[in-house]
């Protein structure tokens, strides 16, 4: 009989806790499944202390990450929506970043979304394949070099290392931690009693486009007046006259508010109408060009191809559901 996991549930300041509480409930679930406690979650931190997590909400953990004894611990995301905030945050924990490299080797770590900074500060990932949320990845790749990282996956995993995209990551993870251990119908009746989501099936490129531009009023004007936009008339100039200020600010404000040029973000930006258009769809490649106002289909596919890896055949075959 296989023994009880001990699954450590990581409180870091300023963290999401939902999808700590989500995967609590489904390894309860898991557990009233099989008919006995095949998991024991425990919430941890760097101290005892109460740890205040995102919206002002105050958690207190039930044991030191350190004296634990976890079998597997699950590093959540944190709020950050430029790169130097994800540095200010793995700054701000040090300290945590040390315990976590400290923990022995069988100790099984996941993580998603900008949580996986974290595994990779402590140096957790070197050598290993892994990815994260798609607006980190240049930087990501050029702090954390020893990483091998695979940016074109929603989520990597081995026994004892997963990483995924975006701020539902969690369910992804907590899906193949229980497949491995329970079998994949334990997790199928789970989904179908809890109601849980359908696996996303785009690529980290768009998935996390909604929450930054929701969460940047300029990034989210720009969105939809580059919606609105005829694909061949979407220049820098028209849209900075759009949203009523100069080039020179626009670029500069986008810049700081992604890391990326007015243009990269304008095509992002038309590439996921074209993305939607394959998937929810059946119109073929010349009518979402014609439809989006590309100069021509070959544009289409060439920046298509460009931006993600795929045609748009292959995209299509590869993701509509």
């Amino acid at each position: 009989m296989m023994p009880t996991l001990r699954v450590g549930l990581l409180l870091v300041p300023g963290c999401m806790p939902s999808g700590l509480f989500a995967v609590a409930d489904i390894l309860h679930a898991a557990n009233l499944r099989c008919g006995r406690e095949l998991f024991k979650t425990v919430w941890v931190a760097e101290s005892r202390e109460p740890v205040v997590c995102a919206h002002g909400v105050t958690l207190t953990p039930e044991q030191t990450l350190a004296e634990a004894a976890c079998d597997a611990v699950l590093v959540p995301d944190f709020w950050a929506y430029t790169i130097k905030q994800v540095w200010r945050v793995l700054d701000a924990n040090a300290a945590l970043a040390a315990t976590l490299a400290r923990l022995p080797a069988h100790v099984a770590l996941g993580s998603y979304c900008t949580g996986v900074a974290l595994l990779a500060r402590a140096g957790r990932l070197d050598g290993a394949a892994a990815t994260t949320t798609w607006w980190l990845a240049d930087a990501m790749r050029e702090r954390f070099g020893d990483v091998d990282w695979q940016f074109h996956h929603n989520a990597l995993f081995t026994p004892t290392l997963a990483t995924a995209t975006g701020a539902n990551g969690h369910l992804a993870i907590v899906r193949a931690f229980v497949e491995r251990h329970c079998g994949a119908q334990v997790f199928q009746d789970i989904r179908q009693w809890m109601v849980l989501p359908r696996p996303s099936h785009t690529l980290p490129v768009f998935q996390g486009l909604q929450l930054l531009f929701q969460q940047q009023p300029l990034l989210r004007r720009l969105q939809l007046e580059v919606e609105r936009l005829p694909a061949r008339e979407a220049t820098v100039e028209r849209v900075a006259s759009l949203l009523a200020t100069s080039p020179r600010t626009l670029s500069r404000r986008v810049k700081e508010g992604t890391g990326e040029s007015v243009a990269s973000q304008v095509r992002l930006v038309k590439m996921n109408q074209v993305s939607e258009r394959l998937l929810l769809t059946g119109d073929s490649v010349g009518r979402i060009s014609d439809a989006l106002g590309f100069s021509d289909e070959s544009s289409l596919r060439r920046a298509f191809r460009q931006l993600t890896g795929y045609t748009p055949k292959q995209y299509r075959q590869a993701f509509k559901s």
